[in-house]
């Protein structure tokens, strides 16, 4: 079931995840743990974002203070709409042409969205990933997860799961539960957009 979520994006990509290893993520999740888990460019790290110790603990172990904000990943638009209720028509059209894929975007915050997510900020990251082992997280989870690369802020990416073991490195590689599975074969992590000007802001 898992391996075959989203497929026909990245046909190259045999899922070694099994339904026990998205069962073991979910349930660390839905108990305030965090995971480390592969999507279409790098590493990714992440937690439930409607839980604020989780969050925190998150940007403790990454080193990442809390204005800078976090991404959302979802496995389909749906899971986002509390976070989209005020986007207009247009706006609507551009996520739909945009997702799924490593297009994040930039949208107005409303009262759903949590500071501990936004940062303060006045948008919200989101994204809708074609990566099977995401999808099959948030599909599990019944939402939407955060998503910031699994790496020491101002170090490089993770690309493979040893960066990961290496920049979180014990006793702190303990408090994370590991996602297996291969990357989606992108070089760089996500682009990020903004939904309103249409700026690049990560390319």
């Amino acid at each position: 079931m898992y391996g075959t979520v989203c497929q026909k994006n990245y046909p190259e990509i045999t899922v070694a995840t099994a339904p026990f290893h998205i069962a073991l993520a979910v349930h660390a999740l839905r108990s305030g743990g965090l995971i480390a888990y592969p999507t279409e460019g790098v590493w990714g790290l992440g937690c439930d974002p409607d839980n604020a110790e989780a969050v925190q603990s998150l940007l403790q172990l990454k080193q990442r203070p809390v204005e800078k904000g976090l991404i959302l990943v979802a496995a389909h638009i749906s899971q986002l709409e509390p976070y989209l209720q005020d986007i207009n028509p247009e706006q609507r059209d551009v996520l739909q042409k945009s997702w799924p894929g490593p297009t994040t975007l930039l949208v107005p915050v409303n009262a759903q969205v949590a500071s501990w997510i936004s940062g303060g900020q006045p948008t919200i990251a989101l994204r809708v990933s074609s990566h099977p082992v995401v999808a099959a997280l948030c599909q599990e989870f019944g939402g939407a997860i955060v998503s910031t690369s699994a790496n020491i802020s101002g170090k490089r990416a993770a690309s493979s799961l040893l960066d990961v073991q290496l920049q979180f490195s014990s006793p702190t590689r303990d408090r994370v539960t590991v996602v297996p599975g291969k990357l989606g074969g992108q070089n760089k992590p996500s682009t990020i957009r903004d939904l309103i000007t249409g700026k690049i802001i990560r390319p």
